[in-house]
C-alpha cells in the first residue's frame, strides 16, 4: 500500500507543511508493517538538497516534476500532472495540506480520478483488516468529530490541516531514491504527462494581501483573547504584548462571533490549527473545537478567574486570576525588559 504526500514550494523552497505531511505518511505506513511513502513535488527551481531533505524527514522515495511553466501554482495544469502520475503508478493513499494550494488542487484532481476526498482532517488511521483510510474532521461546525472512509474507490485522498502534526526530526542517515521529470518525460509503463495546450488562466505572479493577515500557522508565539477579555477594545492590550514578543494575536470562537477581532485571527477547528513554541490563552474557557486546534503547542499558558477552566486543565501553566491584572503585570514586566 503506497502512501503519496504532496510537498509544497515557493520560489523552489519547500513550506513547513511538507514535512508535517511526511509526519502523517510515515506513521501511517509504519503501521501498515510495509508500503512506499512517496513524496510528490512539482514546481520549478527546487534544487538536489532541498529534495533531500524530504527522504531525510521520512520519504522513502521522492518523484518531482520540474519545469519553468510550473514555477507558479494553477490548478489545470497541476491536476494533469498528478492525474497521469496517480494512473501510472496506482497508489492507495494520497495527501495534502489544507491550503489554498491543496483545497484546490484535490477536489479537481478527485474528481478526474473519481475517487473520494475528505478535506481538512485533523486524524488519520489504517482500519484493520481493509487498509481503509479512516480521515477524522470536524462537522456540524465543528460541534462533532467525524471519522469518514471510502472503501470502494481508490487513490483514498484527504486534505490535513496545518500544524495537526509536528515534522519529524531529520535523519541525515536516511536513504532514497529521487526521481525526476520533465514534462516532456515517459513514465516505465509507456504513459506520460498531457500535452501542455495554452491554458485559459496565466499566472502573472503573486502579491501578498498585508490588510487584516495574521499569520498564525507560521508564529512561534501566540497570545490569543476570549469572551474573559469583555470587549472588543480590550484586544489592544493583547496586541501590545504579542508585538513585544514577536507574536501574532488569536481569538476564540467567541470573541470572533461578537465581532471584537475579525475571523482571520479564530484559532480552533473552525479557525486555524496552530503549532507555536508558546500559545497563551487569555480568557478563553477551552471549547473541545479550540482545544483540539491547540494541542500541539509546544508550551501553553491559561490565564482565567475560572478555575475549572478546560484551557487549565491542558495547560502547562495555569493562572487562575484577573486577566487584566495578570497582563497589566506581564506588559510592565515586559516593559522592564526593553522588549
Amino acid at each position: 500500500m503506497n502512501i503519496w504526500t504532496l510537498a509544497e514550494q515557493h520560489e523552489g523552497k519547500l513550506k513547513t507543511v511538507s514535512f508535517e505531511l511526511l509526519s502523517w505518511g510515515r506513521n501511517l505506513a509504519d503501521k501498515r508493517g510495509g508500503g512506499k511513502l512517496t513524496s510528490i513535488l512539482i514546481g520549478s527551481g527546487v534544487k538536489e538538497e532541498t529534495l533531500k531533505e524530504l527522504i531525510h524527514r521520512g520519504a522513502d522515495e521522492v518523484i518531482t516534476v520540474q519545469d519553468e511553466t510550473l514555477r507558479y501554482f494553477c490548478c489545470k495544469t497541476y491536476s494533469g500532472i498528478l492525474e497521469a502520475l496517480i494512473y501510472s503508478y496506482e497508489p492507495a493513499i494520497i495527501l495534502a495540506a489544507a491550503t489554498s494550494t491543496g483545497r484546490t488542487l484535490m477536489p479537481y484532481t478527485a474528481v478526474k480520478v473519481h475517487a473520494g476526498l475528505t478535506a481538512d482532517c485533523t486524524g488519520l488511521e489504517i482500519e484493520d483488516g481493509t487498509g481503509n483510510l479512516l480521515q477524522t474532521r470536524p462537522a456540524i461546525g465543528g460541534n462533532i468529530m467525524a471519522t469518514i472512509k471510502t472503501p470502494d474507490h481508490r487513490p483514498q485522498m484527504a486534505t490535513v490541516r496545518p500544524r495537526s502534526s509536528r515534522p519529524l526530526k531529520e535523519d541525515h542517515k536516511r536513504e532514497g531514491a529521487i526521481i525526476r521529470f520533465t514534462l516532456k518525460d515517459k513514465f516505465p509503463d509507456g504513459t506520460g504527462f498531457p500535452s501542455q495546450k495554452k491554458d485559459r488562466t496565466i499566472v502573472r505572479g503573486y502579491r501578498r494581501e498585508e490588510t487584516g493577515f495574521a499569520n498564525l500557522e507560521e508564529a512561534e508565539v501566540i497570545i490569543s483573547g476570549g469572551r474573559g477579555l469583555k470587549k472588543g477594545e480590550n484586544f489592544g492590550i493583547i496586541q501590545e504584548i504579542a508585538k513585544s514578543l514577536g507574536g501574532e494575536v488569536g481569538a476564540s470562537r467567541d470573541a470572533v462571533d461578537r465581532g471584537w477581532i475579525s475571523y482571520p485571527h479564530q484559532v480552533g477547528l473552525s479557525g486555524k490549527t496552530v503549532s507555536p513554541r508558546l500559545y497563551m490563552g487569555v480568557g478563553i474557557s477551552g471549547a473541545i473545537q479550540h482545544l483540539a486546534g491547540i494541542k500541539t503547542s509546544e508550551t501553553i499558558v491559561s490565564i482565567n478567574n475560572d478555575p475549572e477552566a478546560s484551557l487549565h486543565k491542558i495547560a502547562d501553566l495555569a493562572i487562575v486570576g484577573d486577566a487584566f491584572e495578570v497582563l497589566g503585570e506581564l506588559r510592565k514586566r515586559l516593559k522592564q525588559t526593553g522588549a
